[in-house]
């Protein structure tokens, strides 16, 4: 991850608009009067925060990142406002170390490695004898074969080397299967498989990328029932959500992410419709994990079995633990600690319980509609635990009453409003049936808190390869524009060539425009630059003014190993039809939200604010899909 990439994934782009901005949801994106013109009558400023970036369809007809929006709205450069925004962020700039060279050599060989045990296992499910009763166990579980394809399900064999001999056969040496935690050393010397005769389940990160496994045994004799990858450098179980790599699109859209406890839960909800479902992995919910979700909604909600939330788990602490159906492990459930984290964040933490003795999945697969209706009854985590407490107890009897107010009042105390903590006061004191001035006379300090629960050591997991579009991501276009600029790195000459092609075609030369990332467009800058110079050689030019991590990115980005195979003439070709591609892409996404923005502000039908705008997008959409018939017809000739 580039230094920018982790800017962006610790800030929001609409809380920073927001702080000039008074900015309004409009389905999945959100809209204001653009703060770099004067306008009073049409909001025409769009943030859109699935992919954190913004556009001006009025005056200005500009658009780009957090880092554009900051040098715009504070008149700084690149490097300034990446100054700025890594300060706000936490983020330390400096030029990557040799150990900080060292660490993404040996997480790209990891990778790589866990990229080709996610396709051995699928192949295994799919095409051996040995995988068919994993398949069936699955189908059983009602889960669909598409599904299956969409999260890469896959089955490990009853064997002690195959995967190892597999992945020796492809170049992987043993050394990398342990350190991405694939093998395990037997103590008398040599290594064996660690998942066997196991489902396998494969855990992303939240960009795609594969970070490890998640492996459910078929023979109830085999423990444990469910087993994760160890830790490693590519996973810390802590700082994982599975299923949000697919899920983040939902949870924008709905503004709320569902938590449950186990994998085959998730999955299962995803292919019911419900795709802002979550998991962690057999831990409790963690403060990152939190922030993870914060980029996408405040308003989560955890899903429980009866156990988990009850009566009993309640009053000794709410630390709960069962053997779940998908997890082999305890989760806690740490009331205090949820409430620390959802006061430090600003979240909107609430509880819901399923019925007793399900889990997720089963609800699901009997009634949609049922589900649904659960995940609406969540109630705040104050109220969920007075109420879990007060239940089949008799809270006439003064003791009981006491136990109850000296178990949540604590909670109370640790909700950051006041006005809050007045009303679940006064909630409790109608529970109780005792007057408020009985509940604010038991000193805080004097009250029974509720332990905290238990943490899992967390076992972690790996992750996987790059491809030119990573599995899991859910808009190409920051892929195709590091495809671009990648080759055009690689070989600064090739920007001519792909100029002339598209002048040929009556289209503008490639520019910083093109690309919608701040950092991407300082990079097309400096490869503009360094064909322009004469001083050093181009590509000098390049090492000596990009951004060290940024440069180490793009040319890792694709193997350039065996470059000198590769047809030029094709390449050029490849480039040219990318750039177009990521055109005709942004101006239908234009056109889009034109359309969206033309309803919301006038609703019978004139369309005279955008209408211009329409047009021009309209023409630019024909104009590059005729070039890019074009040029499929010269190929051809």
């Amino acid at each position: 991850m580039t230094v920018t990439d982790e800017i962006k994934a610790r800030l929001n782009l609409e809380d920073i608009v927001a702080e000039t901005v008074k900015l309004r949801r409009s389905g999945r994106s959100m809209t204001g009067f653009c703060p770099f013109h004067p306008n009073t009558h049409t909001p025409a400023f769009v943030v859109f925060p699935d992919t954190g970036t913004w556009r001006c369809f009025g005056q200005c007809n500009e658009g780009g990142d957090i880092f554009k929006y900051i040098m715009k709205r504070e008149g700084m450069d690149f490097s300034q406002a990446l100054k700025y925004l890594a300060e706000r962020a936490g983020v330390q700039l400096a030029p990557p170390t040799p150990e900080m060279e060292r660490t993404r050599h040996i997480s790209d060989r990891l990778e790589n490695a866990l990229e080709l045990a996610v396709q051995f296992f699928h192949s295994q499910l799919l095409e051996s004898p040995a995988g068919r009763s994993a398949l069936d166990y699955l189908h059983k579980r009602d889960l669909k074969d598409a599904t299956l394809e969409q999260f890469g399900f896959g089955y490990a064999p009853d064997s002690w080397d195959s995967l190892q001999k597999h992945l020796i056969a492809r170049g992987i040496d043993p050394q990398a299967q342990i350190e991405c935690g694939l093998l395990t050393e037997r103590e008398g010397g040599g290594y064996y498989d660690r998942f066997r005769n196991r489902i396998m389940i494969p855990i992303r990160t939240m960009e795609g990328k594969m970070a490890g496994f998640g492996a459910r045994i078929l023979n109830p004799q085999d423990q444990p029932k469910f087993l994760n990858s160890p830790q490693t450098i590519l996973f810390d179980k802590g700082r994982l959500l599975f299923g949000l790599d697919r899920a983040r699109k939902a949870i924008r859209l709905q503004d709320q992410a569902v938590i449950v406890e186990g994998y085959l839960d998730v999955v299962a909800l995803h292919q019911a419709g419900f795709a802002n479902a979550v998991s962690p992995m057999g831990t409790a919910l963690t403060e990152d994990q939190m922030r993870l979700l914060k980029k996408f909604t405040r308003r989560i909600v955890l899903a429980l079995d009866a156990d988990a939330a009850g009566e009993k788990a309640t009053l000794r602490g709410l630390e709960v633990a069962r053997e779940a159906m998908d997890h082999g492990e305890e989760i806690g459930f740490d009331v205090r600690g949820l409430l620390r984290h959802e006061k430090r964040l600003q979240a909107d933490l609430r509880v819901t319980t399923l019925p007793e003795g399900m889990d997720p999945d089963e609800v699901v697969n009997r009634d949609p509609a049922e589900w649904q209706g659960i995940v609406d009854r969540a109630t705040p985590l104050v109220i969920h635990v007075m109420e879990s407490l007060a239940r089949s107890k008799d809270v006439t009897d003064p003791r009981v009453k006491n136990e109850i107010a000296a178990a949540v009042l604590p909670l109370i105390e640790d909700v950051p409003g006041t006005v809050e903590r007045d009303a679940y006061r006064q909630r409790l004191a109608r529970l109780l049936r005792v007057g408020e001035e009985a509940l604010l006379s038991m000193h805080p300090a004097r009250q029974a808190s509720l332990p905290s629960g238990r943490r899992v050591t967390n076992q972690p997991n790996p992750q996987s390869p790059r491809q030119v579009l990573r599995a899991g991501t859910t808009d190409p276009t920051p892929e195709m524009e590091r495809h671009v600029l990648a080759w055009l790195i690689s070989n600064p000459p090739l920007l001519y060539r792909v100029d002339r092609n598209l002048r040929q075609t009556d289209l503008p030369r490639l520019s910083g425009q093109d690309f919608g990332q701040s950092d991407l467009q300082q990079a097309f800058f400096v490869l503009n630059t360094a064909l322009e110079q004469d001083e050093l050689d181009p590509q000098e030019y390049i090492a000596a003014n990009l951004d060290a991590s940024l440069l180490t990115d793009l040319t890792k980005f694709f193997d350039f190993n065996n470059q000198d195979k590769i047809n030029e003439d094709d390449l050029v070709v490849d480039v040219f039809r990318t750039v177009i591609r990521l055109r005709n892409k942004r101006c239908k996404d234009a056109l889009l939200q034109l359309r969206y923005l033309q309803e919301d502000e006038h609703p019978e039908g004139s369309t005279v604010p955008f209408q211009n705008q329409v047009l021009e997008n309209l023409q630019m959409i024909k104009k590059l899909e005729s070039a890019l018939r074009l040029d499929s017809q010269k190929r051809k000739l």
